[in-house]
């Protein structure tokens, strides 16, 4: 797998996982290539937040790591190679073929946003200005304490 990461001191750095994906059996339409890029969770429900309130922006499945730290978005196969959001990590699969599994293999994680009940992956592009919103919200959250 490849993983870009971008770090910014200011930003805790997310935890890269392994995708909760298994290998493809089933029908060439059940394939998926994807990547997944994993955030600190409180920048990533809110973005999932900003996601789901906007016009037109979809949201893709959407994992939680079972300690609640982190948030993983499925995204395009092809993102790690040039994700370069601060605070977080992009894994990528390579386009291996693979398929979403239905119940994540890493134990204890979790879907926020199932298969299937989402999108079959969130816009980078999307996601990035998404990131950034929440951000910029949680920044002025802060300044009010």
């Amino acid at each position: 797998m490849d993983t870009d990461q971008s770090v910014d001191p200011g930003v805790p750095s997310a935890v890269a996982w392994p995708l909760p994906i298994a290998p493809s059996d089933g029908p060439p339409g059940a394939q998926a290539a994807c990547d997944l890029v994993t955030v600190p969770a409180r920048q990533g429900l809110e973005a999932v937040d900003i996601l789901r309130r906007g016009a037109g922006d979809a949201v893709g499945p959407v994992l939680h790591d079972g300690g609640g730290d982190t948030l993983g978005f499925v995204v395009p196969a092809g993102t790690a190679a040039g994700w370069d959001v601060p605070g977080s990590t992009c894994t990528g699969t390579d386009g291996r073929g693979l398929r979403l599994a239905p119940e994540p293999v890493v134990r204890g994680a979790d879907w926020l946003l199932p298969p299937g009940e989402a999108d079959p992956a969130t816009d980078p592009a999307v996601l990035r200005r998404a990131l950034g919103e929440a951000a910029r919200v949680i920044e002025a959250a802060d300044r009010c304490w």
